[in-house]
């Protein structure tokens, strides 16, 4: 699997401590955003629907340090917008790293190899460079031509200066399993250190309503795709967990746990997750002592939750599970690959 040995050994030391401390809800993953701007328009994503003075502005490496010690995640998703158009992004990075956090800076790739030079390889550092699949499919993801290239030269270039770089990949309605198939193939040649897949969410804001895929639809498209790994024949770098893949084929059937993955950006800790609109909190204990988590996933009968199998809500309870007795094995065969 893509998630490499430190990372692995620290969340499971994360997961064990929280057990052993009795909590029932605790962060995995931060999706620290450090701006909503960006240089592409999906029409998959609403983050710049934002007012243009939302849009202006960024959280200083002031901000991010502090959320990201409030809320003790081991792991911090850096999303945007781009983050690359922060202009401390650098400073921002450099923090993280000193406090030992696993880095997923995410960009579309656009200003990622014009960027290299602000940054320096680390075990605790990973560009994550969005690529939903092969060129004219992606591109039309994006709705602007000559993305797909820029970003393959982007990640080679990186790549060759010794960077971790993964790929994240979100799975719309129309999406072909061959094609899948054979970009899977193409990122698996290409090098790149773990690939992570997630069905798309629909975004009240996003201006494309009608590519979002319903629950069933994504059990079935993602068991045509993923087909030929679950059988063994490919051997493609995943960086979800095993647990999670489960789920999106529907052979495990889990509840979201939407405190896993918070969100924090210019506008504060966003409730009850950075998918649905519904206001922020100053402070993180205030999202986890005033959501009314009984309100969200699918067993609530919220309608807004009834479809989403999006990776920010089912990973961190993936992860929980594969702490469990019965479920380690399989945990362990899938980090070293063989499962």
């Amino acid at each position: 699997m893509g998630i490499h040995l430190p990372e692995a050994i620290a969340v499971g030391q994360y997961l064990v401590t929280q057990r052993l401390k009795g909590r029932k809800r605790f962060p995995l993953i931060l999706m620290l955003e450090p701006l909503f701007r960006c240089n592409l328009a999906c029409s998959g994503c609403g983050k710049i629907q934002h007012a243009p003075e939302i849009l202006k502005q960024n959280l200083t490496p002031e901000q991010c340090f502090a959320a990201v010690e409030e809320c003790g995640a081991p792991i911090v998703s850096i999303p945007g917008g781009e983050p690359l158009m922060h202009p401390q992004i650098d400073e921002i990075v450099k923090g993280l790293i000193a406090r030992k956090k696993f880095i997923y800076l995410c960009t579309n790739g656009l200003l990622l190899e014009k960027s290299l030079d602000k940054f320096q390889a680390s075990q605790y550092f990973s560009f994550s460079v969005h690529l939903d699949g092969l060129r004219d499919w992606h591109d039309t993801c994006v709705d602007r031509r000559g993305v797909f290239d820029t970003a393959v030269k982007a990640i080679k270039a990186a790549k060759a200066r010794g960077f971790r770089v993964a790929t994240n990949t979100t799975i719309f309605q129309g999406a072909n399993p061959q094609q899948m198939q054979e970009f899977f193939d193409f990122l698996s040649d290409l090098g790149v250190d773990g690939m992570t897949i997630s069905p798309g969410y629909s975004y009240e804001w996003a201006p494309d309503q009608d590519h979002f895929l319903k629950r069933e639809q994504t059990r079935a498209l993602f068991r045509e795709i993923l087909a030929p790994f679950r059988a063994g024949d490919k051997k493609w770098n995943f960086a979800n967990s095993p647990l999670f893949l489960d789920f999106l084929t529907g052979e495990q059937d889990y509840e979201c746990t939407p405190w896993g993955s918070p969100s924090y950006s210019v506008l504060g800790w966003q409730k009850p997750c950075y998918l649905l609109n519904e206001g922020h909190y100053n402070s993180f204990q205030e999202l986890l002592d005033h959501t009314n988590w009984n309100n969200y996933g699918r067993a609530s009968g919220n309608p807004k939750c009834a479809d989403c199998m999006v990776h920010c809500g089912y990973e961190p309870t993936a992860a929980t599970e594969s702490m469990q007795p019965s479920n380690i094995g399989r945990s362990v065969m899938g980090l070293l690959g063989i499962g």
